[in-house]
């Protein structure tokens, strides 16, 4: 191999594995500082479209990711925290927000880029302090961004001379589609939008590229980082997928858009250069950063349209675990304690069902293994702790209210069965996760102890079911009949672990499929239990 091609190559590579890691460091350090608060603003800040695009702008900056906010939303439509609406103006701010680094890059800070490595590195290395460490992890990212620019920009210097890349350049202008392509199969590959923009910006500071040229490059930039999120729907709910096609078709006609007008905007990026004197990598920044704010602007206020589209280009009903509460009107704790007692009990119902599907879902997961099952599981039970965290607060600021005698006995039931609900939503959890490991290790259960199991499963189902509906309708005749069901669980598990140990003995099963069988029949007793508190409750019984 000839040594300079060698030394392009190894230059490149190696400055764009150094600026990636540095990518990626830079934005750990500030999400780690921002801590929880990114899924919080999020969740919070996205009342209307405007406040999405404002959300998806800051989150972006915070962790120079447009690919991370977009996949953090998908995360937030799945699980019904979001709605499509919603996350679209989320999208199309975090296409502005991924421009920073552009402009960050644009700053030519190459020759400092080693002692701000090491200024990192020392915060790193001699401060104990989380906040010194991810300071420094964000400084030594910073340095590492443009260390590595600088290495990938020495590398590219001589293609400005390679006659192939000279007719690559030439076709790109010619035929703007094909650098449309190239940019997204190129940030497909790299999986950052922002190393490719990077790149883009090294070219055109080599003179090995025209502006022409490096535009369409640009757009498909912007579409390449689309995949990420497809990616992250894969297997999500029908709304997540729609969310995660949004930002393909946000960027497409946007890019369709520019291709058009692709004579004038090169006009108006070349003005923006000569009336602001910038250096190359700063008209690379500003061109990236117009492009998708123009872009943002064009579509904004086809939001509904957007949405509508998505949702005949993907068809079907839509199962959402909707986390947040429905019941919780905050206005009757202070006006009228007593229905905001029943607004509380309509939500602690709600959560009892959700408990039953999801400990459906687990015994659909241990029959069929299909991993849908699993992943509603989960989902449910993120729902489960996000309830019994809200219903516990709004009955904690109904507690300093006044009661009645009935009104206070009801207060302490309900805030008694939320934990115990959310306690069922733990265990279906341990089931499901021990139908994983066993799943995962190949471990064999015989089929008298599947049917055991799907014995247990369904008596304990029915009993969660009428524990929620006795509290429901405070019946206490219902609430009787838990606490017999609960009974025979207790008789069950104790017969089963019997049978268990004569067909570990006869050789008919292993010790592993026996820890599996029986943490999965301690799990449903416990269930059991915690459905028996509820009843409880309802019968008077606890204290």
């Amino acid at each position: 191999m000839d040594i300079d091609v060698q030394t392009l190559i190894f230059e490149f590579v190696g400055g764009l594995g150094i600026f990636l890691l540095g990518l990626k460091f830079m934005g750990d350090g500030l999400q780690k500082s921002a801590g929880d608060r990114l899924r919080d603003i999020l969740d919070r800040f996205t009342s209307n479209p405007l406040m999405g695009v404002l959300a998806g702008i800051i989150v972006t900056i915070l962790i120079q990711s447009s690919s991370g906010t977009t996949v953090l939303t998908v995360g937030l439509v799945n699980a019904g925290f979001m709605t499509l609406r919603q996350s679209i103006g989320v999208i199309m701010g975090a296409n502005i927000g991924t421009t920073v680094t552009a402009f960050i890059i644009g700053v030519d800070l190459g020759a400092y880029s080693l002692p701000i490595m090491a200024v990192g590195a020392f915060m790193l290395f001699f401060f104990k302090a989380n906040k010194i460490s991810f300071l420094g992890q964000t400084i030594f990212g910073f340095g590492s961004l443009f260390y590595g620019l600088e290495l990938m920009s020495g590398g590219m210097k001589p293609l400005r001379d390679v006659q192939a890349f000279q007719d690559l350049t030439v076709s790109m202008s010619d035929n703007p589609i094909l650098g449309v392509v190239i940019g997204t199969l190129f940030t497909f590959i790299v999986q950052s939008s922002s190393a490719t923009i990077g790149i883009l910006q090294g070219l055109y500071d080599q003179g090995a590229i025209e502006l022409s040229a490096a535009l369409p490059v640009l757009f498909g930039d912007n579409i390449g980082t689309t995949v990420t999120a497809i990616l992250a729907s894969i297997g999500a709910s029908i709304a997540a997928k729609r969310a995660a096609f949004t930002h393909v078709i946000f960027n497409l006609i946007g890019t369709a858009i520019f291709l058009i007008g692709l004579k004038y905007y090169t006009m108006f990026v070349e003005l923006l250069k000569v009336e602001f004197n910038l250096n190359p990598e700063m008209t690379i920044a500003f061109a990236h950063g117009s492009f998708n704010i123009a872009n943002t602007l064009i579509q904004f206020p086809f939001i509904a349209a957007l949405a509508i589209l998505v949702t005949k280009l993907i068809p079907g009903e839509d199962v959402i675990v909707e986390y947040k509460p429905k019941h919780l009107d905050p206005i009757f704790i202070q006006q009228s304690p007593s229905v905001a007692l029943d607004q509380a009990k309509e939500e602690v119902i709600r959560m009892g069902e959700y408990a039953f599907k999801g400990l459906e879902e687990a015994k659909n997961y241990l029959n069929t293994h299909h991993q849908k099952h699993a992943d509603m599981a989960i989902q449910i039970e993120g729902a489960l702790n996000n309830l019994d965290r809200e219903i516990t607060n709004y009955l904690v600021s109904l507690s300093g209210t006044s009661f009645s005698e009935s009104d206070s006995t009801k207060h302490s039931a309900l805030l008694d069965s939320v934990r115990d609900i959310e306690r069922i939503g733990d265990h279906f959890e341990n089931i499901i996760e021990l139908v994983q490991y066993k799943i995962s290790n190949k471990v064999v259960i015989t089929e008298q102890a599947q049917e055991d199991l799907n014995e247990m499963i369904d008596l304990t189902l029915i009993t969660v079911k009428q524990a929620i509906e006795s509290l429901g309708e405070m019946d206490r005749e219902a609430a009787l009949e838990v606490v017999q069901k609960e009974n025979r669980i207790d008789d069950m598990e104790r017969a089963f672990r019997k049978k268990h140990i004569i067909r570990l003995n006869e050789g008919a099963c292993s010790g592993t499929a026996g820890i599996v069988f029986v943490d999965i029949l301690s799990n449903l007793e416990r269930i059991g239990d915690h459905a028996v508190n509820i009843a409880e409750e309802v019968l008077g019984e606890k204290g």
